[in-house]
């Protein structure tokens, strides 16, 4: 089955699927995304991600493409005209298609919206789950708004393809302060030799993971002793255990850092029972 994508008001097939070459998305990178899992059928905490896209676009100052509730709507008809059972669901949202020009255009031009689905493998996620994932340290060198999901990420993809070189899955971009700040498509945490679990705030410096906000209902739920504050390099290759999340990859254990194996070299038990707990505890739409 060819796969559809939704373009502008019209589902189409996806080799088809065209934005114009004056939309501001292409040409300044003036738009914002939401990446949603699929989980055995179900939109997984779609209320928290329409509301992050939704202030990612009152940011920006792009006005909302159509009602929530409609936007909604136009993911679930992408995700079953694709027949995706477990998988993403992608959205961008962009302040349209107007004359090369840096300032706004005027209130005439609509957003555009983008919205694809595709079908995701669970068995390779969990065997890689199962052995733990390699991440290596790179310098922070994006723009301070990091708190926006916005398109513009040719930082993150330079140091996704540096930790693709090195070997690894991941890379944890690294403050002026020597303090971790995030992955390139993560949330970063680790476990210290006193059991507690450490995250940075998510008051600046990085964004605001859905499947970071659900991890930490989780450890309330479970009593696992959260302290939000940056750590150092030299604390996470320390680590008793380390992980990250996102909504592609849930929670998944991280077993060695740059040249540091963390712990015994296989996953932690706290990653990976906050992996087995999260959809138990995640919205299912």
């Amino acid at each position: 089955m060819s796969r559809i994508a939704y373009v502008n008001g019209r589902y189409v097939p996806h080799a088809d699927a065209a934005v114009h070459i004056e939309d501001r998305g292409y040409q300044f990178s003036d738009g914002v995304y939401e990446v949603c899992e699929v989980y055995d059928g179900h939109l997984v905490d779609e209320t928290r991600h329409m509301k992050r896209l939704n202030r990612s676009l009152g940011e920006l100052r792009i006005r909302e493409p159509m009602p929530l509730k409609a936007l909604g709507h136009v993911l679930r008809e992408t995700v079953r005209r694709n027949r995706v059972r477990n998988g993403l669901v992608y959205i961008q949202v962009t302040r349209g298609v107007s004359r090369r020009d840096h300032p706004f255009p005027g209130d005439h031009v609509a957003p555009a919206v983008v919205v694809t689905a595709r079908s995701i493998d669970r068995r390779k996620s969990e065997a890689s789950a199962e052995k733990g994932i390699k991440v290596i340290t790179v310098p922070e060198n994006r723009w301070p708004r990091v708190d926006i999901k916005a398109v513009a990420l040719l930082p993150n993809v330079l140091a996704r393809q540096q930790a693709e070189d090195a070997g690894a899955n991941e890379a944890w971009f690294v403050d002026t302060d020597g303090m971790v700040t995030e992955g390139s498509a993560t949330n970063a945490w680790i476990v210290d030799q006193e059991g507690r679990l450490i995250t940075r705030a998510a008051d600046a410096g990085i964004l605001r993971g859905i499947t970071r906000s659900v991890v930490i209902d989780l450890c309330e739920r479970e009593g696992i002793e959260l302290i939000e504050r940056p750590f150092t390099v030299e604390e996470a290759h320390r680590a008793r255990e380390a992980f990250v999340t996102s909504a592609t990859k849930s929670v998944m254990p991280v077993v060695q850092i740059d040249d540091a194996v963390i712990g015994n070299g296989e996953p932690g038990s706290i990653a990976t029972n906050l992996r087995s707990l999260f959809h138990g505890q995640a919205e299912l739409a």
